[in-house]
């Protein structure tokens, strides 16, 4: 794009990058509050994401940032390491092997994991944000936080529960699951407002009403988001955190670097292709520069104390349906971020946390659907199996695992696909044809045995390969072997397309008739 063209169009990314900003801000807040660390990262996370990746990104139209489908990952990786400085390094690594993967040329790699298990992971992600932020949502104090007390405080056996909380939760998810509908999309404000923003504007109105109006119902702190106070650059970069380099060689460190490498990897090349289908002009964007872009991102994210990138398609489709033109409305999306730390603390600091937990809530949601499973179902069990095993695997154990676990079940079930009948037999008469299918393995050699056997003496064979694509030799093996003794039990045996085993010494040749090249030890009539 030339500098003219970049200049009509900078006015149409500038609006974008700015409703990208209102969907992002809570998001970020969100997902930093749902993965335990402070909402500083969030937000520095999205920053980076905007200034660095989106410069250094082949697409014009993603946006990066914190994603929630690894707020699983950074949940167990903080706690598996007992400390945020270590799981900085393990971010700082994973963008290497990123880096890494993209030298490798390795983002092609990505296509051949199967839409099922990709499908599977992002259903258990949704679950695990559901069954995570539902605590949160109906009013318990945030992990960590102390339990508070008064009017507001409601006892249950579990802990007390703020009602101002519970009852935000559940308005805001009302709004949400209604934003999108026909009857909403009707009002002006609706389709110009993201229904992100209008949640958190909810819950800033309401906390204060109840601080002016209602004081000891209002949603108490350790309810309320709480980013610090930066009046200055210095105070900015005091806010940061490094990663402890002591844990280099911490294997643990290693493993987590390359599950979050692995996870944002996969979901970045999957938001890629989706924001390339969304585009009106079908620009496509190489996935290699991309990995590259992703893995300096978080190796600056690991470094500076943010949570790790990547791209994530509800901002890069909110991008894409506000206008945005060129990767500027990122960028810009990224300085307002920046901006809102020095200039919003005061009013991001009013929004309950009640209001992020049902914006996850609803994601969550969105990814694990009913109607999801019911789709996944109807297309039969080679992708219901591996779609069900990876969310047990994540459920039960991590991220990775479950990925691996519906790739290997994915696996199985092709190899028993390819391996079901390769070989028919059909018979009329004393006539007997045995028709080989596809790819004919060793593991075919039993079943070509036990058809064999089964033929008796005198009889019309005819092997029929036209449709094989290859045949293992130990298959070819089996069948020299009969058609060396045919001529001995009275059989007439007819080849087609058939390739030929290497000839044992001592193998006569063979009665019968060969369609196709002549083979050394048969006779072709």
């Amino acid at each position: 794009m030339n500098s003219s063209n970049r200049l009509a169009t900078f006015p149409r990314d500038v609006f974008a990058g700015t409703v990208v900003f209102l969907v992002a801000m809570p998001l970020c807040l969100g997902i930093a509050n749902a993965s335990g660390v402070a909402p500083f990262a969030g937000l520095l996370s999205g920053i980076i994401g905007g200034l660095v990746v989106a410069l250094l990104s082949g697409s014009q139209l993603s946006v990066s940032g914190p994603a929630a489908g690894l707020i699983v990952i950074v949940v167990d990786g903080i706690a598996g390491l007992g400390s945020f400085s270590a799981f900085l390094l393990a971010v700082l690594l994973s963008g290497a092997i990123q880096f890494g993967f993209g030298m490798l040329k390795a983002g092609r790699f990505a296509a051949y994991v199967p839409s099922s298990v990709i499908k599977g992971m992002l259903a258990a992600i949704g679950l695990l944000l559901v069954i995570k932020q539902i605590p949160l949502a109906a009013g318990f104090a945030n992990h960590g936080a102390p339990a508070a007390s008064g009017p507001g405080m409601f006892g249950t056996p579990f802990g007390p529960i703020s009602m101002a909380a519970c009852m935000v939760a559940v308005v805001s998810l009302a709004m949400l699951a209604g934003w999108e509908t026909r009857a909403m999309r009707r009002f002006a404000l609706v389709r110009a407002v993201p229904a992100p923003l209008a949640v958190v504007a909810f819950g800033i109105g309401v906390t204060l009403l109840l601080d002016l109006l209602a004081p000891g119902f209002a949603p108490p702190a350790q309810h309320r988001v709480a980013l610090p106070s930066l009046e200055s650059f210095g105070a900015f970069t005091d806010a940061l955190a490094l990663p402890n380099f002591s844990q280099f060689v911490n294997p643990d460190v290693w493993r987590l670097a390359l599950t979050l490498a692995i996870v944002a990897s996969l979901e970045t090349l999957l938001s890629l292709e989706a924001v390339e289908q969304l585009d009106p002009k079908k620009r496509a964007a190489h996935p290699d520069r991309e990995l590259k872009a992703q893995g300096i991102g978080n190796m600056m994210a690991g470094a500076i104390g943010a949570l790790p990138i990547t791209s994530v398609i509800v901002r890069s489709s909110a991008n894409v349906h506000a206008g945005a033109q060129s990767r500027w409305s990122s960028f810009v999306h990224g300085a307002l971020l920046l901006m809102s730390v020095f200039a919003l603390t005061s009013v991001i600091n009013l929004i309950p946390l009640a209001c992020l937990a049902a914006i996850l809530i609803f994601t969550g949601l969105k990814l694990a659907k009913p109607s999801l499973f019911a789709a996944v179902a109807k297309q039969g069990i080679e992708r219901f199996a591996p779609f069900i095993v990876t969310i047990a695997g994540v459920l039960l154990t991590d991220l990775l695992m479950g990925i691996l676990l519906g790739i290997a079940c994915s696996l199985l079930l092709a190899i028993s696909a390819n391996l079901k009948r390769p070989i028919t037999i059909a018979q009329h008469d004393d006539h007997y044809l045995l028709s080989f299918r596809k790819d004919v393995s060793f593991l075919a050699k039993v079943t070509l045995k036990h058809h064999l056997r089964a033929i008796p003496d005198g009889a019309t064979v005819i092997f029929d390969a036209s449709r094989a694509d290859y045949i293992d030799p130990d298959v070819r093996e089996e069948i020299e072997k009969f058609v060396a003794a045919a001529p001995s039990r009275g059989m007439h045996v007819e080849c087609r397309k058939l390739p030929r085993a290497q000839t044992q010494a001592g193998v006569p040749a063979v009665r019968g008739r060969w369609f196709g090249p002549t083979r050394q030890g048969m006779t072709s009539e």
